[in-house]
């Protein structure tokens, strides 16, 4: 599916602006991206079949699985789906209320951890699938208007006097802990000197964050609407607003990656009360296979494929110097929590998430003190 104009997307600048990737067929998404359960994506009935997966997640994933239910369905017609959408953390909560669900995809871990303690998802759902269950990922963008009045080129350039900047709110939203983390781990080298980071936070928080809307597909709304100067938002969020912008006959967002940005990893999980348990397999083992990893992309996520991420790389804007994950940041935050974890340093999301974002963690008391 790669033409000529897509090809040209390699040569996009070394910020990262992404004005020339194409608008293929699955334009126009962002209109029909809202929360709530939709089953016509794009025309096509997805619904009919004679099983039935019930797909609940996160607001910013509904484009790539636009992308992939009606490739699936192409060799699975007798599996129908309806979907629901919305802000991660409230999702997950639903889900461990047992509103019905098949199959989960949230924004962070910890929202599959919630339902795994409520006990509607196997402790080894991570272990399930490959890339440990991250079907597609994305980087964390800095969106700005066109022509980028602000000269934003750095993290530290979102502190400059009179910028305004929008991104949802941790405590519902997981693209926000997503976001925190990518100037976080920045201004921390990886944790190392956690308190460069909080201050930045803070800062940001205190004097800059003027709209904290309950999800990233509301925030992107609320960009999109001329509200702040700033977005930082998931890189398909900002391929998605060129695009509407671009079919709305709109002068384009443009977004950038600074020289240090953070690697965004959105898990799927099946819940082991799904009503068609081999539907719900079936489908996310599919999200897993070539087929299914060279056509997400067409969505603006990234592949979990290390073969395909890098044959489709050119679709995006330019890569930044320096991409943090999880596990760098979970291993350095993690260091000397043995003693309180039956003898063992907490790792990956269970440490960033205790460290920062938990009951005592640093930037959900940040949150909590608006910035001070």
């Amino acid at each position: 599916m790669i033409d000529k104009t897509r090809r040209g997307a390699a040569a996009l600048s070394q910020r990262g602006r992404a004005q020339g990737i194409v608008v293929i067929a699955l334009s126009l998404l962002l209109a029909a991206c809202g929360g709530g359960s939709t089953d016509v994506p794009h025309g096509a009935d997805i619904s009919s079949g004679r099983y039935q997966v019930n797909l609940v997640g996160f607001a910013a994933a509904k484009p790539a699985f636009d992308v992939a239910i009606p490739l699936f369905r192409a060799t699975n017609p007798d599996v129908g789906f309806s979907q629901s959408y919305g802000a991660s953390g409230d999702q997950s909560r639903k889900v461990a209320r047992h509103v019905p669900a098949d199959v989960v995809n949230f924004s962070v871990q910890p929202d599959v951890t919630r339902d795994v303690k409520a006990g509607v998802i196997d402790k080894t759902w991570e272990k399930a699938y490959p890339y440990d269950s991250v079907p597609f990922t994305s980087l964390v963008a800095v969106v700005v208007r066109p022509g980028n009045p602000k000269n934003i080129r750095d993290w530290k350039d979102l502190l400059k006097p009179g910028v305004e900047v929008v991104t949802p709110n941790p405590a519902s939203s997981g693209s926000a802990k997503w976001n925190l983390l990518a100037p976080y781990a920045a201004l921390s080298d990886g944790g190392k000197n956690p308190k460069q980071g909080l201050d930045f936070v803070k800062e940001l928080i205190r004097d800059h964050t003027t709209v904290s809307p309950g999800s990233g597909r509301d925030a992107t709304a609320a960009f999109d609407s001329g509200q702040g100067d700033v977005l930082l938002s998931y890189e398909s969020e900002a391929v998605l607003m060129q695009r509407q912008n671009k079919a709305d006959g709109k002068p384009p967002v443009e977004y950038l990656f600074p020289p240090q940005t953070f690697r965004i990893e959105l898990p799927v999980a099946v819940v082991n009360t799904a009503q068609d348990p081999d539907a719900a397999e079936r489908f996310v083992k599919f999200l897993f296979t070539p087929e299914a990893q060279r056509a997400l992309p067409e969505s603006g996520f990234r592949a979990s494929d290390p073969e395909v991420a890098a044959a489709t790389s050119g679709l995006f804007g330019a890569q930044p110097q320096q991409v943090w994950t999880i596990k760098q940041l979970g291993a350095e935050l993690g260091k000397g929590t043995a003693a309180k974890n039956n003898g063992k340093d907490l790792a990956g999301w269970p440490a960033v998430d205790a460290a920062l974002f938990g009951e005592k963690g640093t930037i959900a008391a940040a949150y909590k003190s608006g910035g001070k």
